[in-house]
């Protein structure tokens, strides 16, 4: 395991901010409603509704307010829009959003209970699950919150030495030998991935050939600022706001690296589940009818609005909306209408937990040291991924749900994965730890 990587990996614990009302509720939220308890909650959701959600009136949720940490990206608005549209009423639970400093914070507030699901990293499940870096502790993925959205950004400073694509950058490094410094949001996480992905496409070893620090992810452009930064990558909005502020430019969008790629999940301890399970369907169902309304093209201006205020992103709504709806400009001139924008839904492709999905993760922790030995790639995944669980709360909202457990994809370097042999696919990378 690299000592450069390994230390990052247990960070302090951080402040909890959390998040005030949105005022944008409908009044009948407003008015008191949070005051009422699980049976009270229960009476406001229509019988017909009920009938669906709660068989034989058995499966009210044992837990009816629930605390969901987020970090403020732009693909934290399932949780935010299912909150503020009051989809959570409906399926009987009201969800507090709570803003969150890092992915640390996160973890850690999941591990000892603070929180108690939250919108995170991938890979970051997967990682606790191992106990790679940190306090094991069983976890579960309910669901998956988006594709796309992320994406590498170079600073300016690269600019000027000729740096515009991968290549130009492999050249710059083996030419001009100084200490270079990329940035990603967690170790195990999905930004660490795809950073070390792309730079390993293009020649460039992210352990042995450039230096990789941790830093959350509104901290990035003001790092970048500083000069603390050659590149970074991390979710939107930031790449925009980077280009917004002229200090960086898109080198490549994550899409790009693998498209329709897994992102953010709805994660939670395996603890929480088995107390929980009515809870935790109905939490899957009201993140799944957001999921939805946030991919009709109709509602992506007024979401936009909602997640730049304070108390979620904190950026400029323009800043959000433009890649929000596919504009992307990548600083150096060009401008185009991505059709592989951030999806939140895709007729329930996005949302359901794939094993292949937590599989990869794996392959690459294994590619890069976080984990010494091969574990068994899809046990972990099968125990981590709660496909019966979605299933169910899917099909309660009448969500598609897809036939087979594996998905297959071609990467950016043409390698394909499909799950079938993840240790020979761990192994089979050029460049690796």
């Amino acid at each position: 395991m690299s000592d450069r990587t390994c230390p990052r990996m247990i960070w302090p614990r951080e402040k909890t901010i959390v998040s005030p009302e949105n005022h944008e509720r409908r009044d009948f939220l407003k008015k008191g409603a949070g005051l009422l308890g699980g049976a009270a909650l229960m009476a406001l959701v229509p019988p017909g509704v009920r009938q669906g959600a709660w068989a034989a009136g058995s499966d009210a949720p044992e837990k009816t307010d629930l605390r969901i940490g987020f970090i403020p990206l732009t693909d934290c608005a399932s949780v935010v829009v299912a909150a503020a549209q009051g989809f959570d009423r409906k399926y009987g639970i009201k969800i507090t959003p709570t803003k969150e400093a890092s992915w640390a914070g996160v973890r850690d507030k999941l591990v000892n209970g603070e929180l108690d699901a939250a919108h995170v990293l991938y890979g970051l499940v997967y990682g606790v699950h191992l106990g790679i870096g940190g306090q094991q502790k069983d976890m579960s993925v309910l669901m998956g919150l988006n594709h796309n959205g992320q994406g590498i950004t170079l600073s300016n400073l690269l600019r000027d030495k000729g740096v515009t694509n991968g290549a130009s950058l492999k050249k710059l490094i083996d030419s001009d030998k100084r200490e270079y410094t990329f940035a990603q949001t967690f170790p195990t996480g999905t930004h660490a991935m795809w950073l070390n992905y792309w730079l390993a496409s293009n020649g460039i070893n992210p352990v042995t050939d450039v230096k990789t620090i941790v830093v959350p992810p509104p901290q990035m452009v003001a790092n970048m600022r500083v000069g603390n930064m050659d590149g970074f990558c991390v979710g939107e909005p930031w790449h925009a706001r980077a280009i917004y502020d002229k200090i960086g430019f898109s080198v490549a969008t994550s899409q790009e690296i693998w498209k329709d790629h897994p992102e953010k999940v709805l994660g939670t301890t395996a603890d929480f589940v088995a107390k929980h399970p009515n809870t935790t369907r109905a939490l899957i169902m009201a993140i799944l009818e957001a999921s939805r309304y946030i991919d009709a093209a109709a509602n992506r201006t007024s979401v936009a609005r909602l997640i730049s205020s304070k108390s979620y992103v904190n950026a400029p709504e323009e800043v959000i909306e433009g890649r929000f709806l596919g504009r992307y400009e990548d600083g150096l001139g060009k401008k185009w209408q991505d059709p592989n924008a951030m999806k939140f839904y895709d007729e329930g492709q996005v949302n359901f937990p794939y094993l292949s999905d937590g599989m990869w993760f794996l392959t690459q922790h294994k590619r890069w040291g976080l984990i010494k030995e091969d574990p068994d790639y899809l046990a972990v995944a099968k125990k981590v991924n709660r496909i019966e669980l979605y299933k169910q709360a899917a099909a309660q909202v009448k969500v598609p749900v897809p036939k087979d457990v594996f998905r297959t994809s071609k990467l950016m370097d043409g390698v394909v994965w499909d799950g079938k042999n993840p240790k020979a696919y761990a192994a089979g990378f050029k460049i690796k730890a």
